[in-house]
C-alpha cells in the first residue's frame, strides 16, 4: 500500500484544494522493498559496528590516533542511526494518517519492535563513550575529526550521573515497546476511535473543538457538552493511562537518581530548573494581570457576567466568519516570511511545492498539528488540520517555523541537529508573529486591528497562561503518584483547580469540565514538554522587540542561531541579542508584550461594553 500524495483530496468548496503530503521521498511504501532493504541494513550495520567497537572504546581513545579513531567510529554510528530515523519517521508519518487503520497500525508496530531490536544491539556506544575518563576524551579533541563532535559528546555525559548498567538501559529499552510505548499507542488510537454526537453528527475530536470557537452559542455548549460525554464514558480508561504512565516515570527516575518528577525534562531540554522555576513563577504572578483581565474583558464584550467554559475562545461580536481558503493562507504566510528574509520565504514554500504538508481533517488522522524532521539526508513534514479558522492560518506559520529550522539544522548531521524542545519552540512562534505582524499591518480600521490583537492575545494565553496552567497540572499529578493511584474524581479536583487559577474568576468552570485533561497529548507523550511552549513564547515577545529596534545584522544572527541546531545552549544562542533567560527580569519583559496588547484592548473596549 503506497501512501503518497496520489492519494485523492476530496476537500474542496471555500476552503480549496487541501494538501496531501507526498512520503515518497522516504519510501513509496509500505510493503516496498526500499522498506526491508533498509531494515536488514541497519540490523546488519548495527550488528557489524557492534562486533568493531563493543568494548574497545577506551582502547581505542587511547591509542595513537585515539581523536580520529573515535570520530570515525561516532561516523559510523550516526550513519545508521541515520537508516534507523528514516524508517522511524515513515512509519510513524504513516501511522499518524490513519491512527484507525488496522494494516498501519501493524506496520506501525512491526517497525518499532524491529528497530527496537537493532538500537539494544547499538545501545552500548553511548554508555561506554560516557564511561571514558574526562581526560582521554578532552586528549582525542585536539584532533579536528572529533572536535566537530563536541557538542554531541558534552550533550550525552551530562547524562551520565544518570546512567544505569548496560544490563539494565537494555532493558529499559526492550521493554519500551511493550510499556511506555504501547500505552502511548493505546491512548493514540483510543482517541483516533472516539465520536462526540453534536446536533445529530457523529464528529471525530478535530471537528468537535473546533465548533468551540463556532459563533453560535448553542453549537459551542453543544460540543462542549459532547466532548464532556464522550470523555466521561471513556474516563477509566483514560485514568488508567495517566496512572500507569505516571508511575512508568517514576520507577524510571528512581532507578536513574531523578529527583524531582520533571528534572529528567529539564535535563533533556539542556535547561536548568531555576530558570524554569523562574518562567513558572513569572507567569502564575502575572495570571491576574493577563488571563483574569482580558477574560473579564471578553465577558463584557460578549454581553456576560461570565463566560462559560466553552466561550472562551468563541470569536467577538464583530469578528468576521470568513474562512480563509488554503491558497490565501499559503500566500500569507510566505509573503510574511519574505518580509523578514527571502531564504526564509523560499525555504517554506518547499513544503507547498514538495507536498511536504498534510492538511485536511479526516477520520482516523492524528489530531493537533506536528513538524516532523525526519533525517538530514530527507526533509520535515507537517501535519494539520485545516479548517480555515485564522488560528489555522497561524497554526500553519508556526508548523512551517518549525520546518524551517528542521532544515536549516540539518547540516549539523543527524546527531546534533535536534534542538532541545525550549529553542525547537523559537523559530515557529517566531514564524507565528511575523505571520500576525504582517496582518495586523493590513488591518483596513481599528476595529479590525482590535479583532486581530484580541485574537492574538488569546492565543498567546493559550501559550503562556495555558501551558503553564498544564505544567502544573502534571507537576501535581505525578508528585501525588508517588503516593498511590489517583482517581478520576482526584485527576479531575486537581484540572479544575489549576485552571481556576489560571483562567481566573470571569470563566465558570462547567460539568464535565473536569474531564477535559484526558486529551492532551503532551501528558501522555512528552511529560513536562508544555512549559517549552510558554517558554518559546516569551522568548520570542524579547527577541521581536530586539529584531523591531532594527538591530543590524539581526536576520543574520537569527538564521546562524537556527542553523545551530543542538551545538549550542539558550545562553549561547541569545547573547548575541543581548538577551538572558536566566535574568529574572527576561520573563517580565516577554510577560509584558502581551499585556501591552491588553491594555490596548482595555482602552478600545470601552466602547464595547
Amino acid at each position: 500500500m503506497a501512501v503518497t500524495g496520489a492519494a485523492r483530496n476530496e476537500t474542496a468548496g471555500e476552503l480549496g484544494d487541501l494538501p496531501v503530503w507526498d512520503l515518497s521521498d522516504l519510501y513509496p511504501g509500505m510493503n516496498s522493498a526500499e522498506v526491508e532493504a533498509d531494515i536488514a541494513k541497519a540490523e546488519s550495520e548495527a550488528a557489524a559496528f557492534a562486533a568493531a567497537y563493543k568494548g574497545r572504546l577506551e582502547e581505542i581513545a587511547g591509542g595513537a590516533e585515539g581523536g580520529a579513531a573515535l570520530a570515525a567510529a561516532i561516523r559510523r554510528y550516526e550513519a545508521v542511526e541515520e537508516v534507523i530515523g528514516k524508517l522511524m519517521s515513515y512509519a510513524s508519518l504513516v501511522y499518524s494518517g490513519d491512527t484507525t487503520d488496522p494494516a498501519r497500525a501493524k506496520f506501525y508496530g512491526d517497525v518499532q519492535d524491529r528497530l527496537n531490536t537493532v538500537a539494544t544491539r547499538l545501545l552500548f556506544f553511548e554508555l561506554e563513550l560516557n564511561r571514558l575518563d574526562d581526560a582521554l576524551v578532552e586528549a582525542g579533541m585536539a584532533d579536528p575529526a572529533l572536535a566537530h563532535y563536541r557538542a554531541w559528546i558534552e550533550d550525552i555525559r551530562l547524562e551520565r550521573p544518570y546512567q544505569l548498567s548496560d544490563e539494565l538501559e537494555r532493558l529499559f529499552l526492550e521493554k519500551s515497546v511493550t510499556g511506555r510505548g504501547a500505552w502511548n499507542r493505546l491512548f493514540d488510537e483510543t482517541l483516533a476511535s472516539l465520536r462526540f454526537e453534536v446536533g445529530g453528527a457523529k464528529l471525530t475530536l478535530e471537528p468537535t473543538l473546533n465548533l468551540l470557537v463556532d459563533r453560535d452559542e448553542a453549537k459551542r455548549r453543544s460540543a462542549a457538552e459532547a466532548l464532556a460525554r464522550t470523555f466521561g464514558e471513556n474516563l477509566r480508561l483514560f485514568t488508567l493511562v495517566t496512572n500507569v504512565l505516571a508511575k512508568d516515570k517514576a520507577i524510571s527516575d528512581s532507578w536513574r537518581g531523578f529527583k524531582d518528577v520533571a528534572a529528567a525534562r529539564h535535563l533533556s531540554n539542556r535547561v536548568e530548573p531555576e530558570v524554569v522555576d523562574a518562567l513558572v513563577t513569572a507567569v502564575r504572578d502575572a495570571y491576574p494581570r493577563l488571563s483574569h483581565r482580558y477574560y473579564a474583558l471578553k465577558a463584557r464584550w460578549l454581553g456576560m457576567d461570565r463566560l462559560n467554559h466553552w466561550d472562551r475562545n468563541a470569536p467577538l461580536p464583530d469578528a468576521l466568519d470568513r474562512r480563509v481558503p488554503w491558497t490565501e493562507a499559503q500566500a500569507t504566510v510566505l509573503s510574511a516570511y519574505r518580509g523578514f528574509a527571502p531564504e526564509m520565504a523560499e525555504i517554506a514554500a518547499r513544503f507547498f511545492d514538495g507536498h511536504w504538508i498534510d492538511a485536511p481533517t479526516r477520520p482516523g488522522k492524528a489530531p493537533g498539528a506536528f513538524a516532523h524532521s525526519t533525517v538530514p539526508s530527507v526533509h520535515p513534514y507537517v501535519l494539520l488540520n485545516y479548517q480555515g479558522k485564522t488560528r489555522d492560518v497561524m497554526t500553519l506559520a508556526h508548523e512551517l517555523g518549525h520546518g524551517v529550522h528542521q532544515v536549516l539544522a540539518a547540516g549539523q548531521g543527524l546527531l546534533m541537529a535536534q534542538t532541545p524542545l525550549t529553542l525547537a519552540e523559537t523559530a515557529s512562534v517566531f514564524g507565528e508573529m511575523l505571520t500576525f505582524q504582517a496582518m495586523l499591518a493590513k488591518a483596513g480600521s481599528p476595529r479590525e486591528r482590535s479583532i486581530m490583537l484580541a485574537g492574538k492575545v488569546e492565543d498567546m494565553l493559550n501559550t503562556v497562561v495555558r501551558q503553564i496552567a498544564f505544567y502544573t497540572f502534571e507537576r501535581r499529578v505525578h508528585v501525588e503518584r508517588r503516593g498511590g493511584e489517583l482517581t478520576s474524581e482526584r485527576i479531575g479536583e486537581i484540572w479544575l483547580e489549576v485552571q481556576r487559577e489560571s483562567l481566573g474568576p470571569a470563566i465558570r468552570l462547567g460539568e464535565g469540565y473536569e474531564t477535559f485533561w484526558t486529551y492532551i497529548p503532551h501528558f501522555i507523550h512528552s511529560p513536562f514538554y508544555v512549559y517549552a511552549y510558554a517558554f518559546g513564547d516569551c522568548l520570542v515577545n524579547s527577541l521581536y522587540a530586539v529584531y523591531r529596534k532594527a538591530e543590524p545584522g539581526f536576520q543574520e544572527k537569527y538564521f546562524a542561531m537556527l542553523k545551530a541546531g543542538g551545538t549550542k545552549r539558550h545562553k549561547e544562542l541569545l547573547a548575541p541579542f543581548g538577551l538572558d533567560a536566566s535574568d529574572p527580569g527576561f520573563w517580565k519583559m516577554g510577560l509584558s508584550v502581551i499585556e501591552g496588547f491588553i491594555d490596548e484592548l482595555e482602552a478600545d473596549g470601552r466602547g464595547r461594553a
